[in-house]
């Protein structure tokens, strides 16, 4: 496989990346420190392409607290927009493909439809309108790019909404989950074959693409069933988003059409249930 670098490496996606490419034998591929790969110091980001002369890059740093981008909104944009921009001008600069990662976020979700990558973006909240600057920014400067829109990432690694609810189960006896806001949970290590997959096509197919696991759920349903997995009793109540005030506004509807991908890269997709039960198989073993 070509070589490879990983801009955001200790992220859940970053990290995500380096246990897949180790069971699947990739070894051209490297995982930078922030320091070395800071996607808001444009000199740094050319010197290391420079250096390593990567085929592909992938950009999994992102800024991603939805809720502190309404008060943050420089930080989140000069992540999210500008840090992106130096990224995609270093990759032309050096002759290297883009595998970008952005969001349903970028949606405004107010519609019961499956969304496709040709559907008008349209954010209701400063993270998702840096995010799709942030892919305005790639597409401006860089042919040789996948941009791979995805949803509610979550891994046996970092901080996301299983490991909180598992944390939340065994503390508790009760807990309030939004049932309103309907989407489909992607397992970050099969985000990953994904992205590999990719690479290994060798396409030149480039363009928007969306990624998530096959299946449709509310972060309720979500809950109920990662504590049915891990038999945690809780007993789980299901809420409106209105009852539970956010600072950003969500996507009431945010499924994303996958069958882009699926054909241009012949990708099986695993159902949402069946990956969550792998990780919470893996979150026991560690």
């Amino acid at each position: 496989m070509s070589k490879v670098l990983v801009i955001g490496a200790g992220g859940q996606l970053g990290q995500c990346l380096k246990v897949v490419a180790e069971r699947r034998g990739i070894t051209e591929i490297v995982f930078p420190a922030e320091q070395d790969a800071n996607i808001l110091n444009e000199i740094c980001l050319n010197d290391l392409l420079a250096i390593e002369q990567p085929a592909y890059v992938i950009n999994c740093a992102a800024y991603t607290a939805v809720d502190k981008a309404e008060d943050e909104v420089d930080l989140a944009k000069a992540v999210n927009e500008t840090g992106v921009a130096f990224l995609a001008s270093a990759c032309l600069n050096n002759q290297a493909t883009l595998i970008h990662i952005s969001t349903d976020f970028v949606f405004e979700g107010n519609k019961v439809k499956l969304l496709k990558e040709t559907d008008e973006a349209k954010p209701i909240n400063i993270y998702g309108l840096t995010k799709l600057d942030g892919e305005a920014a790639v597409v401006g400067k860089l042919p040789a790019h996948f941009i791979i829109r995805t949803s509610w990432l979550y891994s046996e690694y970092a901080n996301n909404f299983v490991k909180t609810m598992l944390k939340l189960g065994a503390e508790r006896d009760e807990l309030n989950i939004i049932a309103d806001q309907v989407g489909t949970p992607t397992y970050a290590i099969d985000m990953a074959n994904a992205i590999f997959d990719i690479i290994a096509s060798s396409s030149d197919a480039y363009g928007v693409y969306h990624y998530s696991n096959e299946g449709v759920t509310s972060w309720f349903d979500f809950a109920k069933a990662i504590f049915d997995i891990s038999e945690t009793e809780v007993r789980v109540n299901p809420i409106s988003g209105s009852a539970y005030p956010t600072k950003a506004t969500r996507p009431a509807f945010s499924v994303m059409d996958k069958s882009k991908i699926k054909n241009t890269f012949n990708i099986q997709i695993p159902y949402w249930r069946d990956s969550l039960v792998e990780c919470i198989k893996q979150i026991k073993m560690q």
